[in-house]
């Protein structure tokens, strides 16, 4: 087959099965459409548009990740190569609705089989081990929405459902840590070692290390959860989906003030920063749902993993990257220091 056109890039340059892609192209032939594909090492890809200097495309699932190649094919021939990093999945059969977690210990992954509220579903919680074994936790909490842990290793649970943070050891044993929190949602740790819970309805309560729980900060209301994550200026940065369509990421000094640190994002979800200062949400950016980078300053967004139903991620200690959506999790060797606060 004659090569024809050629690919500048793929947009973003990572993907999980089923983002969207954009493929920047010079001279593509699309005179015969119907004739035209992408593919992903040889598997077809569904094209969502086309034209000579850019197409877009649903990566389609594949029986391996890592480094794929795209190429782009029509009548006439097909394209140059391009190269993109596609996320493994690690385990599905699951209900996500907020970030994972790893254990510091063991680096074992903490997952979630949250339901719809007030359902009660067998292994709401569970863990995945080094081995890829789902080893089901507990099913005592109702809803476990946010997961952290604390500087001493111990995990955190907060339920959406009676507004409780709970503590749960090694040996699954979960006990109450702190009560009425409202909907209770997201979880962070600040370096002195309190507790941070957003309630859905507009509190930001801190936490003590004995469980008491005082009002900190004041935010719009969300019709999904608060998402909490600390940055390296120890500010505390929050994310919580509203009516609108152009959500922001909020940022929430010391003293409890509250700014906006950026303002484009859609239905953004869980948080994480990297040692360099850059933040990851899971959200849409000009309509393109998958994992946003933010710079630093927050002057600059882009998108940087496609992906549909995105609501967390997690960074691991070999430099992986985990993405949640709300079914599946997906590893991406991506080679970034997460940011270690507590």
């Amino acid at each position: 087959m004659s090569e024809i056109g050629k690919i500048l890039r793929v947009d973003p340059p990572a993907a999980i099965p089923g983002g969207e892609v954009v493929i920047e192209c010079a001279d593509f032939d699309t005179s015969h459409l119907r004739s035209c594909r992408a593919q992903f090492d040889g598997v077809q890809g569904w094209l969502v548009a086309a034209s000579p200097r850019r197409v877009l495309a649903i990566v389609p699932e594949l029986d391996h990740s890592g480094e794929v190649e795209v190429r782009l094919v029509c009548r006439a021939g097909r394209s140059s190569a391009a190269q993109l990093k596609l996320g493994m999945k690690l385990a599905d059969d699951l209900h996500m609705v907020a970030n994972p977690v790893f254990d510091p210990d063991d680096s074992s992954l903490y997952v979630t089989r949250s339901g719809s509220r007030g359902q009660r579903v067998p292994n709401s919680l569970l863990r995945l081990n080094a081995a890829g074994e789902l080893i089901p936790v507990t099913d005592e909490i109702v809803n476990p929405t946010g997961l952290a842990f604390d500087r001493n290793g111990q995990l955190y649970v907060t339920s959406r459902l009676d507004g409780t943070v709970y503590r749960v050891s090694v040996f699954g044993e979960v006990m109450p840590f702190a009560k009425d929190l409202g909907v209770a949602t997201g979880l962070a740790f600040d370096r002195n070692g309190y507790l941070y819970v957003g309630d859905r309805t507009g509190t930001i309560y801190r936490v003590s290390g004995f469980g008491e729980a005082e009002n900190w900060a004041q935010l719009e209301p969300s019709v999904a959860a608060y998402h909490l994550a600390f940055g390296p200026d120890d500010a505390l940065y929050v994310t919580g989906p509203t009516v609108s369509s152009y959500d922001v990421v909020m940022r929430i000094d010391e003293a409890g003030r509250s700014s906006v640190f950026y303002r484009g994002l859609g239905r953004p979800q869980g948080l994480a920063f990297d040692r360099e200062g850059y933040l990851y949400v899971a959200a849409s950016l000009r309509g393109r749902r998958g994992i946003v980078r933010i710079s630093p300053d927050g002057s600059r967004a882009e998108m940087f993993v496609a992906g549909m139903n995105v609501v967390g991620l997690a960074f691991g200690p070999d430099g992986e990257m985990v993405v949640a959506t709300s079914e599946a999790i997906y590893r991406l060797a991506m080679g970034i220091r997460g940011l270690l606060v507590a």
